[in-house]
């Protein structure tokens, strides 16, 4: 708790008069863009593996959220006690398995459970509840693969979903032969509409699979940005190459790079 203190201290000072001119000048909205590169910059050391790097990133991103807090109490709107508190009293109210008596012995329980509470909460402070949605609302700035995963999971705890797999897989081709129909006819809004209803399926592949989506396509990228780099030593200053040899250049650093990984086991 220390040093939670003192980095709000830290903040309070870079936002008090004579402090740091470009925190100063700082509002909710200018602070926003980096709240979310921050935490994409966490994910992002979740998916290397290195402690060290999501403990700085991590660093990075409660510094946003304090000066989002900051922000806030200058403006009378809330305080950083107020945003503990609050998120203490919600997690305390909704987990009645750990902290009363109530019984959850199961992940799908503990959804129930905390969706219930929380209607229970709406209709107690007068807000309007909305009928049951199966699909709950989403981040309007979550990635859309992201998004695709977590409705096909949402849609799943009610029992729509593939018995395996295979199942998956064969929608990915059913999918794939209705986008190669729409690109024979040139109907671009044809084709926008299957090439999405593709990256949906694909997903549930993937959810199938137990694999996440979104982490894979990063992996995949970064495997591609790593294998390109030998291809851009071999272009040089060159604008351009065939395709053969732009080919036979990225299968080189493909296979570079498969030999380094064996050097490393």
């Amino acid at each position: 708790m220390e040093q939670i203190q003192r980095l709000k201290t830290i903040i309070d000072r870079l936002r008090s008069p004579g402090g740091c001119p470009w925190d100063l000048e700082q509002t909710r909205e200018s602070l926003r863009p980096f709240l979310l590169e921050e935490a994409h910059e966490v994910s992002e050391a979740i998916l290397q593996g290195d402690p060290q790097k999501v403990c700085e990133e991590l660093g990075d991103l409660l510094m946003n959220i304090f000066l989002q807090a900051r922000v806030a109490e200058e403006q009378g709107d809330f305080t950083l006690e107020k945003i503990a508190e609050e998120i203490s009293d919600k997690l305390i109210r909704r987990h009645p398995h750990v902290f009363g008596d109530a019984s959850a012995d199961s992940p799908s329980e503990v959804r129930e459970q905390w969706e219930r509470i929380k209607q229970e909460e709406k209709s107690a402070t007068g807000e309007a509840t909305e009928p049951r949605a199966t699909i709950r609302s989403l981040p309007a700035s979550l990635p859309a693969l992201s998004r695709a995963d977590r409705v096909g999971k949402m849609v799943a705890e009610v029992g729509f979903d593939w018995p395996d797999s295979a199942g998956a897989l064969s929608k990915v081709e059913e999918e794939r032969d209705e986008l190669a129909e729409a690109m024979s006819e040139g109907d671009a809004a044809a084709i926008e509409h299957e090439v999405g209803d593709l990256l949906f399926a694909v997903s549930s592949v993937a959810r199938k699979c137990g694999v996440d989506p979104e982490a894979a396509l990063n992996r995949a990228l970064s495997r591609f940005e790593d294998r390109f780099r030998s291809v851009d030593r071999r272009l040089g200053d060159r604008p351009h190459a065939s395709l053969e040899e732009l080919e036979e250049w990225y299968q080189q650093g493909k296979w570079d790079e498969g030999k380094e990984q064996e050097s490393q086991g």
